[in-house]
C-alpha cells in the first residue's frame, strides 16, 4: 500500500527500531539519554512509540549507537513522517486518544481480520447503524460529537473502496444481523449494505451461526491487523469498554489469528452468509 503513509506506522517502525539499536550497542537508556541530553523518560517514550520524537533527539541517539550517514538518515526520515499529522487528528477529542492509534494503524493495514459477536464490524456499518449504536451507549454524545463519530467511521471505510483497498476477512455472529439496531428499516439498510460489500472480491463476510453453539470466541471480538512491510509485524487489537489492548508479540498475535482460523472455519462459506444476510433482511417486516 504504498500510497499510505500513516504517522502511527511510522512511529511504530521507528520504536521498534530504536530499541533494537539500543540493545545492540549494549546501552542503558539513561546512557542513550544522557549522551543525547534528553530524559531517560523521553528514551522509553521513543521505544513504546507513545510519542512524535523530536528529529534532534532521534539524530543524537544515532550517533550514540555509532551509526552511518545512510542509515541515520533513513531513521531521520521515519522521525518526520511520525510527527506528520493524520486525517484522523482532525476529530481529536470526539473520540479517545486510544482509538486514534486504532485509526492510525488501520489506515495503513494491508489486511484485516475483524471477530465481531454482538454488532457489526466499524468498517462495514452504514451511516444510519452507525448513528443508532453511537446514541445507545451509557453516555449520548451530543450533536457535534455524534457527527464526528459519523464522518469518521465513514471516513475509515473509504479505504474499503478506493484503488488501493485493505482486504477484509469480517466474521460476524448471526446475532448481530438479527438484531435490530436503530429499528427495522435502519437494519434492513444495513444488511442490504452487508450484501453490496460482499460483491467486492477483497471483502469477505462471513456469518457464525447460531447453530455452531459454544465456540473459543465467545470471551469477546478482537481484531488482526496486517501489515505489507515486513519490519511492521502484525498487532491483535481487542477492545473493552475504558480502553484498548494492543499485542505484538508475535506468540499472542498467533494465538488470535488460531482463533480466527478456528472461527472462519466453523462460519458459513460466504455465498451461504450472503444468503442468509438476504433472508435476514427479507424477514425483517
Amino acid at each position: 500500500m504504498a500510497n499510505r503513509t500513516s504517522p502511527t506506522v511510522r512511529r511504530r517502525r521507528l520504536a521498534s527500531e530504536m530499541r533494537k539499536l539500543r540493545r545492540e550497542a549494549g546501552k542503558t537508556r539513561e546512557e542513550a539519554a544522557r549522551f543525547a541530553d534528553i530524559a531517560p523518560a523521553t528514551v522509553s517514550r521513543i521505544e513504546a512509540a507513545t510519542h512524535a520524537p523530536k528529529v534532534a533527539d532521534i539524530m543524537a541517539l544515532c550517533k550514540f549507537y555509532g551509526l552511518d550517514d545512510e542509515r541515520t538518515e533513513v531513521l531521520v526520515t521515519l522521525a518526520r513522517q511520525s510527527r506528520q499529522r493524520g486525517w484522523w487528528h482532525q476529530y481529536s477529542g470526539s473520540i479517545p486518544e486510544w482509538f486514534e492509534v486504532y485509526v492510525g494503524l488501520e489506515e495503513e493495514a494491508s489486511e484485516i481480520l475483524d471477530y465481531a459477536p454482538e454488532a457489526i464490524p466499524g468498517p462495514l456499518q452504514s451511516e444510519g447503524y452507525i448513528r443508532a449504536i453511537s446514541l445507545s451507549g451509557l453516555r449520548v454524545p451530543p450533536d457535534k460529537e455524534l457527527e464526528h463519530l459519523v464522518e469518521l467511521r465513514l471516513r475509515r471505510q473509504e479505504r474499503l473502496v478506493n484503488d488501493d483497498p485493505s482486504k477484509v476477512w469480517a466474521i460476524i455472529n448471526e446475532g448481530a444481523i438479527r438484531r435490530q439496531v436503530g429499528g427495522r428499516e435502519t437494519m434492513r439498510e444495513q444488511l442490504g449494505h452487508l450484501i453490496r460489500l460482499s460483491s467486492y472480491n477483497h471483502i469477505n463476510i462471513v456469518v457464525l451461526p447460531f447453530t455452531t453453539g459454544a465456540h473459543p470466541g465467545m470471551d469477546g471480538p478482537c481484531t488482526v491487523l496486517r501489515f505489507p512491510e515486513p519490519h511492521d509485524p502484525d498487532v491483535a487489537y481487542i477492545q473493552y469498554r475504558l480502553g484498548s489492548i494492543y499485542l505484538e508479540d508475535p506468540s499472542h498475535v498467533a494465538e488470535y489469528i488460531e482463533l480466527f482460523d478456528h472461527l472462519r472455519a466453523r462460519a458459513l462459506g460466504p455465498d451461504e452468509s450472503r444468503d442468509l444476510i438476504a433472508r435476514v433482511a427479507d424477514e425483517t417486516p
